[in-house]
């Protein structure tokens, strides 16, 4: 007959496993800051930023401009250096993620090379890394058919419309299969339509990926839509204000937008906001 002290310790053996199983940080902050020296004197960018990014989590930065959303793309990326506490990614330090190609990076602007057409767009990183030429084929061919451009290889940048041209922009970021994706308001200057398109387009491409997705956003339905985890911040010094997980399934049509669940995640976006005094810029 098993005693009490015996069956205290099987459900401690039991417990542990599931304790285990919590997804790793992909990028982790720890009283992360920022200040830039400018001719006019210090300005501080990011004070004391908090955070955990899960695998396979999308997050949305949200936030007044100059807040620092930006900037703390930025750093992860390695393109700016933290003057204040630590940033991991992938358990490593950003430029050690970055030499280790741990990120892809999808800018404002498409930024393609007029003069190339899609498919060399697309393989420019590929280019840099030096794939044989038969694994860069492949991989134009499976990213562009991600993005739904498949037959556009050939194309050039200014026969495609503002948003085909970011989802090359999109699939040039994932050719070589980096585990994190890093966008930085992709979709702020396409027309509202040409925008929910995407959003639809771009949550099917995070299931079919499973990436972890950092996204800048200056919508509250865009954040709200398209997040696993919704990160508000204040303006500058740029601080995390609220750390909002979404209640939302992950198989979400447009018509989610309606729903009372939506409205109330927006909701507390909003007073967020509000909360960091988002307003009064």
């Amino acid at each position: 007959m098993a005693v009490e002290g015996e069956n205290d310790d099987k459900k401690q053996e039991q417990a542990a496993p599931s304790q285990e199983k919590a997804a790793p940080s992909v990028v982790s902050a720890k009283n992360l800051s920022l200040t830039f020296e400018t001719n006019d004197g210090p300005v501080q960018a990011l004070s004391e930023v908090n955070l955990e990014i899960g695998k396979g989590e999308f997050v949305s930065f949200i936030g007044p401009s100059g807040c620092g959303k930006t900037t703390f793309l930025r750093v992860i990326a390695d393109l700016e250096t933290a003057t204040g506490g630590e940033i991991k990614v992938n358990g490593t330090t950003p430029r050690e993620a970055r030499r280790n190609r741990s990120y892809g990076y999808v800018f404002q602007a498409p930024a393609l090379y007029p003069w190339r057409t899609i498919a060399k767009n697309v393989a420019l990183p590929l280019e840099v890394m030096g794939f044989s030429q038969s694994e860069k084929r492949e991989r134009i061919r499976r990213t562009l058919e991600l993005v739904n451009l498949t037959g556009f290889e050939n194309k050039y940048p200014w026969q495609l419309s503002g948003g085909m041209q970011q989802r090359v922009s999109i699939a040039r970021a994932l050719s070589f299969d980096a585990d994190l994706l890093l966008m930085d308001e992709p979709f702020g200057a396409l027309d509202e339509i040409v925008r929910d398109h995407l959003n639809s387009q771009l949550l099917e491409l995070w299931a079919k990926t499973n990436k972890t997705i950092a996204f800048v956003t200056h919508s509250i339905p865009e954040a709200v839509y398209l997040s696993t985890k919704i990160v508000v911040m204040s303006p500058r010094p740029g601080r995390v204000t609220d750390v909002i997980t979404s209640t939302l399934p992950k198989e979400r049509p447009l018509e989610v937008r309606e729903s009372p669940e939506f409205l109330e995640i927006a909701h507390r976006v909003r007073e967020g906001l509000k909360a960091g005094h988002s307003y009064e810029e």
